[in-house]
């Protein structure tokens, strides 16, 4: 047996007695031959089980054990007693006590005692580890799913959102990185402030820096009066910087200034403001590589990336394209009044087989249009889009002519392998979709055909 005791008894042969018998059962042994010196062992550690006698000069048994469940409410504490003041002990169970052991203590009683008290103590131990595990990796509101890759992701929001921290998350487009950075925001102290997100790749280099820092009357043409931007606008909250692989040089360094010396200056102002904004930033870009490249600053990729979240696209997520697709399926039925059962054994078939280019906002699109287009009670194969389907061309509509000699599929197979991955940069994930394949089966027909990336 294991664990820890503090022995409380103001009789040195009682605690030297104790202290030996429980030593030999394996227990760790601490003792105090009274209530004051027990409160000062508590206060320096910790211990499993307070075994303590009722009466004892000073304070008593009893009032040791209302000081000690006051701080520690779960503290497992076992009264020993004489014949005498058994009611007392009694008095002690309705107060909080696991039991009492009258005194002259049998050995045999003694250990059984405890041993049942250990069992309620590992079993209280392995029930709040459960809870924080179960805290730690708990699915956010606004995120669907339960494979392994998406539940530590969960597990890391819960974990990060708490502190003020910068985060930086990977994924493909259409993978839910506004949704994660939203997670973050609401489980932080920054809830009740503002959260802003911005697409880096759709505000033109020229009003990037207005957009993010404001300006004064008169700074620009068209500039007509004072304007504060987003980071004076989020004071107290988070700022979200998607697609920040596409910020401009000269806008990452004035971003790098601003996390740096939590300021900013206006544009056409000379005075600098301070700000307090938690930046959470979102790419689908290899940022590393771009700062290999000097497309991306590499001192302004460290300060974001303190933190790296990385979002798995849909076809790696196995079932959960059909724990969302059955979501997305009600979420559109209540919407558009359309009541639907569910969705077909050829459609779902339909949809785990689909690659999905536009991950979970494509699955959501498809899904929505699947709604709509529903003749039957189900959504059947026929009301999904040609895009999933995989469907051949029709014959005779290939753009070009046989050769006389023939053609090896193979061959072309390989051709076309090859220039898929040129095209997508020699990025599998990207070269995928553009095949109508899956990532597992372009990666295993790179290997039967020996394709590499050229040196």
């Amino acid at each position: 047996m294991s664990g820890s005791i503090l022995i409380v008894d103001d009789e040195k042969g009682q605690r030297d007695i104790l202290s030996a018998i429980l030593s030999k059962e394996g227990y760790e042994i601490a003792a105090a031959p009274g209530g004051r010196e027990a409160l000062e062992e508590l206060e320096r550690g910790e211990f499993d089980l307070l075994l303590t006698d009722l009466k004892m000069q000073g304070m008593s048994g009893m009032e040791l054990m209302e000081r000690v469940l006051a701080d520690n409410p779960g503290q497992c504490v076992i009264m020993m007693t004489a014949h005498g003041t058994i009611d007392s002990a009694k008095t002690a169970i309705k107060m909080g006590a696991f039991d009492y052991l009258e005194k002259p203590l049998e050995r045999d009683d003694l250990i059984l005692t405890l041993q049942r008290a250990f069992e309620k103590i590992n079993l209280l131990k392995e029930n709040r580890v459960l809870h924080k595990r179960l805290a730690e990796t708990k699915m956010l509101p606004n995120m669907i799913g339960e494979h392994p890759k998406m539940m530590e992701v969960a597990r890391m929001i819960n974990k990060i959102a708490p502190t003020s921290t910068t985060v930086l998350i990977y994924g493909e487009s259409g993978t839910g990185k506004e949704l994660v950075a939203r997670a973050i925001h609401d489980g932080s102290p920054r809830r009740d402030k503002a959260f802003f997100a911005i697409n880096c790749a759709a505000i033109p280099d020229s009003l990037m820096e207005s957009e993010l820092f404001g300006h004064e009357k008169g700074s620009f043409t068209g500039a007509g009066t004072r304007e504060i931007g987003l980071f004076e606008a989020a004071e107290g909250g988070t700022v979200f910087l998607d697609e920040i692989g596409e910020m401009n040089i000269a806008m990452q360094a004035k971003l790098l200034r601003a996390i740096q010396e939590k300021e900013i200056r206006r544009v056409g102002g000379k005075v600098n403001i301070p700000v307090d904004v938690r930046i959470i930033s979102a790419t689908n870009k290899d940022l590393e590589q771009e700062t290999r490249k000097g497309a991306f600053r590499e001192d302004l990729f460290y300060r974001l990336n303190v933190i790296r979240i990385t979002l798995p696209p849909l076809r790696e997520r196995g079932n959960d394209i059909l724990t969302l697709a059955n979501f997305f399926l009600k979420k559109y039925s209540e919407s558009s009044g359309i009541t639907l059962k569910g969705i077909s054994k050829p459609a779902l078939k339909i949809l785990l087989e689909y690659s999905w280019p536009g991950n979970v906002r494509q699955l959501e699109s498809v899904i929505e249009r699947g709604v709509l287009m529903a003749e039957s009670d189900y959504i059947q194969p026929e009301d999904l889009p040609a895009e999933v389907h995989h469907e051949a061309e029709p014959a005779g509509s290939l753009p070009f002519e046989f050769p006389v000699g023939g053609i090896s599929i193979d061959e072309l197979e390989r051709d076309l392998i090859i220039k898929a991955m040129q095209r997508a940069d020699w990025v599998i994930s990207k070269a995928a979709p553009l095949l109508g394949m899956s990532y597992k089966t372009l990666q295993y027909r790179l290997e039967k055909f020996g394709i590499g990336k050229p040196e």
